[in-house]
């Protein structure tokens, strides 16, 4: 009932967000946006998704009775069920747009984050995966906890996962309120607002269950759309690559676009960036809690794998995608603006909306209302993960456990998650209102990057090395993720792109080749020095736990305070 009293008061709120359309033409948008047309069949196609994805959550809230429920949705999802689910998780809106729009603007350099994030799965399909499901309860905070004090480390990883949320939160919101504000000609502001309600409604109510039915129906018509885009580019030229890589070089006039150099010129920001994608994936708390929701390491395992090949079917066609927006759309002033002097100046709707431009080209208004919904689906599937994950961080692990040292029941614990849940909402809204001009793949670059330097160091030593302490968690992950933090704050992305300082005191974007390895050796160094007030931590507390994550026994007790 208190479901439906919600959507009775939401669904005559967006009537009225539509209503406020312009009939025939968008409104004028500041900075890259300019006038066009409303897309009725693509607005008609969002609201049936919206509806849709209403009415799941209705029936997830109704099947949501405990934490662990909420949590990992009782851990009754299949293997395939939830490889599905993390590929829906994990091909964000920076996968779709962020790197089509990197591969438009810049070619080959775009590949980068296709391959990076790739190849972070092999890590967490032969090291993470089975080792966690086993240790854990309800995140990857509870896997620290197995061995290490409770209280000092579950301060930590809650203030390191709510950082990584932050950032990713960062570029899914950007990405939510152009593609809104391109729908709908709705001011910016306004288009952010209405995600951030939508996004509170699917967590609040339907909690992992809602959730995952959403990263898997997004899944399915994501790789759907970014087939038939990919294959109808491909199409025009024979499916022949060659022929499609000497067009866009014609219409560029230049071969660089072939060529490395023209997006990361610095090889340590090359080396750097591919760092942080690579070892981030295995830190991110969204992603790790999604192998909690199965029913035991087989299935874990069975997840990676499903997803290790959607994501990477998905990546290729991202890569096909951006050098058909190179073709169909250069030139072309359904898609571009100009200024006063007839010069280029950008993309219609801001340089992350190539991917839309492109499905319109080949499939006109109604593959564009198809596509247009399906990536907001991309936004809120993600967005909605994020936010149950950093909303298990406030009620589980700072409220549940530090807070009230297990003295709770479940209901107070899961309205603690909807508090936080609404909290987190309106610190995406603010965060993604003051991000607006950035590229939002560059922004889940920055997320990678602090994961690879706090989240995953600490993870992967409390599992496989004898030698670490408490201390040494703490203390070494928490100078990883300072140090991860203020490199991002003072280098070139937000130093200069966001408070406008003329030259950044860092010079590379990406910190990760300089903080993961600082929080490695801070690590060891203060877990050696505390070797021995931690003599029993360190080695006996390790035996057990390192017996229990390569076996699974008593992996249902795995965390038992």
């Amino acid at each position: 009932m208190k479901m439906m009293r919600y959507l009775s008061f939401v669904m005559p709120l967006l009537g009225t967000v539509v209503a406020s359309v312009p009939a025939g033409a968008a409104g004028s948008l500041e900075g890259a946006v300019s006038r066009q047309q409303t897309n009725t069949t693509a607005i008609m196609m969002f609201f049936v998704f919206v509806a849709a994805t209403l009415g799941l959550t209705w029936w997830a809230a109704r099947r949501t009775r405990s934490a662990q429920d909420f949590y990992t949705a009782g851990g009754g999802i299949t293997g395939f069920q939830n490889g599905l689910a993390i590929a829906g998780d994990y091909m964000s809106a920076a996968s779709f747009l962020g790197i089509v729009a990197l591969v438009y603007s810049s070619g080959f350099d775009g590949l980068i984050y296709s391959v990076g994030v790739l190849v972070g799965w092999p890590i967490i399909l032969f090291l993470i995966a089975e080792p966690l499901r086993n240790l854990g309860k309800y995140s990857f905070v509870d896997v620290l906890s197995c061995r290490l004090r409770e209280g000092p480390i579950r301060t930590f990883a809650a203030c390191s996962s709510l950082t990584v949320v932050a950032f990713y939160l960062i570029a899914q919101m950007v990405g939510a309120g152009q593609l809104i504000q391109l729908l709908f000609g709705l001011d910016y502001i306004v288009a952010v607002l209405l995600v951030g309600v939508l996004m509170i409604l699917y967590v609040t109510f339907g909690g992992m269950l809602a959730t995952t039915w959403v990263q898997i129906i997004k899944a399915i018509l994501l790789l759907l759309g970014a087939s038939f885009m990919a294959f109808s580019v491909l199409a025009q030229f024979g499916f022949n690559f060659n022929q499609l890589f000497a067009k866009a070089i014609e219409i560029k006039g230049s071969a660089r676009i072939m060529m490395p150099g023209n997006l990361v010129k610095d090889p340590v920001q090359t080396v750097s960036l591919g760092v942080a994608l690579m070892f981030g994936t295995a830190g991110l708390p969204h992603i790790l809690m999604r192998f909690f929701t199965v029913a035991d390491q087989k299935e874990a395992r069975k997840s990676v794998f499903i997803a290790t090949g959607f994501i990477g079917y998905f990546y290729i066609l991202t890569f096909v995608i951006g050098f058909g927006a190179i073709i169909l759309i250069t030139g072309n002033d359904l898609y571009i603006v100009r200024d006063a002097a007839g010069q280029i100046t950008g993309l219609r709707g801001g340089g992350n909306m190539a991917a839309l431009h492109l499905a319109h080209a080949v499939g006109g208004d109604l593959f564009l209302g198809f596509i247009s919904a399906v990536a907001f689906a991309t936004i809120l599937a993600v967005v909605s993960g994020l936010t149950l994950s950093g909303a298990t961080t406030v009620s589980h692990d700072i409220y549940a456990r530090l807070i009230r040292k297990g003295a709770t029941d479940d209901v107070r614990e899961m309205r603690v998650s909807r508090m936080a849940t609404i909290g987190l909402g309106v610190v995406a809204v603010i965060l993604g209102i003051a991000f607006e001009t950035q590229n939002i793949a560059f922004m889940v670059g920055l997320a990678f990057a602090i994961a690879a330097s706090a989240n995953f160091p600490v993870l992967i030593l409390s599992m496989f090395w004898r030698g670490l302490t408490t201390r040494g968690a703490v203390i070494g992950g928490a100078i990883g993720l300072a140090t991860a933090v203020i490199l991002t704050i003072i280098g070139p992305g937000i130093w200069v792109k966001v408070f406008g300082f003329p030259q950044p005191l860092f010079k590379w974007d990406a910190p990760a080749l300089f903080s993961m390895p600082v929080a490695f050796v801070a690590i060891w160094l203060v877990s050696k020095l505390d070797a021995k007030s931690s003599e029993g931590e360190a080695a006996e507390v390790f035996e057990d736990q390192f017996v229990r994550a390569q076996v699974g026994i008593g992996a249902s007790d795995a965390v038992s305070h």
